[in-house]
């Protein structure tokens, strides 16, 4: 029982010390260097960096179905005029 109390007199006077040193300073300071470098960066949180992946799959996935599109048009387009083309010539 004693050695509890004194543990957590010891834990207490820890805690004082290292609150009103000159590490809380640093680490404080350290804190506000890293966040101000950080809003520097122009970084992305996560969630906004998967919306934006999730809108690049839609559209990827919207021009893959556009170039098909465009494509089977182009082709049936170029079928009659081969087609008159050819019976063109055998007139």
């Amino acid at each position: 029982m004693i050695g509890k109390r004194i543990f957590e007199e010891l834990s207490a006077k820890v805690g004082e010390t290292i609150a009103n040193s000159p590490a809380k300073d640093v680490e404080k300071n350290v804190k506000a260097l890293l966040g101000s470098a950080f809003n520097r960066m122009d970084l992305v949180t996560r969630e906004e960096f998967d919306i934006q992946q999730q809108v690049l799959i839609k559209t990827r996935t919207k021009l893959a179905e556009l170039e098909a599109r465009l494509a089977k048009l182009e082709s049936s387009d170029a079928e009659p005029q081969n087609t008159a083309e050819a019976s063109g010539q055998t007139e």
